[in-house]
């Protein structure tokens, strides 16, 4: 019997590049990622992995495995669907497994998942934050169900051809600062503008962090982060010790209180398109189509 948890392993290994991608991807380790390939040899009596150099590659067996299993697991899926349509007469039950970025989960995603716990108590929707980049892996590779991501400017975002996407609107980034600072009087500000200000942002390999650099394209050494936190509330924290600026997202953002001023960028405004996915074989579940529903319909409210 072959494992299909295996499989996807393995097709994620393929469509990753590596043993280690592939379990960042997948939310696994590269200790179990590999463990459940060896597995999946073991129970085909053929090798699907080879060490080239530092890497491994398929093997024209673990190739042929992976493309045969495209169609399968797909069929895995619309049974899925049908099975939850089956049973859905009473109210729609299954599970939908959400990839969402942090921002997103306070202002969209929260009350959407009360609102359908309401509705559908019979419907599980656990939550999982993750950047888009992951959101985009994990439900590619049948990890996640439904996610939410979000797509700055010319910041590229690569979308497999089997996902679809969905837009759900656009959400305005601002730089805060404090109240006393010299150019919180300003309607709006230029790249230019803040060259030698002191940024708080976030960790580099995020996408908000590529923004932040491609709005200072052209503008030398800029921008100067000095502080770096994964949350956006810290921002505003050290913004308002009047430490640094900072560019903050207005999506989930609160209050700013009467410390605080927000000023937004122009040439280039500081935007982001935000977008649900989901892979196209689940076009026909009922749950992932309520699911989806709420969230486009609590987007439109933004």
């Amino acid at each position: 019997m072959i494992d299909l948890d295996a499989v996807i392993s393995l097709r994620a290994v393929a469509t990753q590049g590596s043993v280690a991608a592939a379990a960042t991807a997948l939310g696994y380790t590269p200790s179990a990622v590999s463990q459940q390939v060896k597995r999946l040899e073991r129970d085909t009596g053929v090798a699907l992995l080879e060490r080239v150099g530092r890497g491994v590659v398929l093997t024209e067996a673990g190739t042929r495995l992976v493309v045969a299993s495209t169609p399968i697991l797909a069929d895995v899926e619309r049974l899925r669907a049908d099975l939850q349509l089956s049973a859905a007469e009473g109210g729609v039950v299954g599970e939908i497994r959400i990839a969402a970025f942090s921002t997103v989960v306070r202002g969209l995603i929260t009350p959407v998942l009360a609102e359908l716990a309401e509705r559908h108590p019979d419907l599980r929707l656990p939550l999982r934050e993750s950047e888009p980049w992951e959101t985009i892996a994990l439900v590619a590779s049948g990890q996640r169900d439904l996610g939410v991501v979000h797509r700055w400017g010319g910041v590229a975002l690569a979308m497999p051809d089997h996902l679809v996407a969905t837009p759900l609107f656009t959400d305005v980034a601002d730089i805060v600062m404090h109240r006393d600072h010299p150019l919180a009087d300003r309607d709006v500000l230029h790249p230019a503008d803040l060259a030698a200000e002191p940024f708080v942002a976030t960790f580099e390999a995020t996408i908000c962090r590529q923004w932040l650099r491609r709005l200072f394209d052209g503008v030398p050494n800029a921008p100067r982060v000095v502080h770096e936190s994964m949350e956006f509330q810290n921002h505003l924290e050290l913004a308002r010790a009047g430490l640094a600026v900072a560019l903050v997202p207005r999506l989930g953002r609160g209050d700013l209180g009467p410390d605080l001023v927000a000023v937004p960028t122009i040439d280039p405004a500081s935007t982001r398109d935000v977008l649900a996915v989901h892979r196209r074989t689940q076009a026909d579940s009922p749950a992932l189509q309520v699911a989806l529903d709420a969230v486009v319909h609590r987007a439109a409210r933004l």
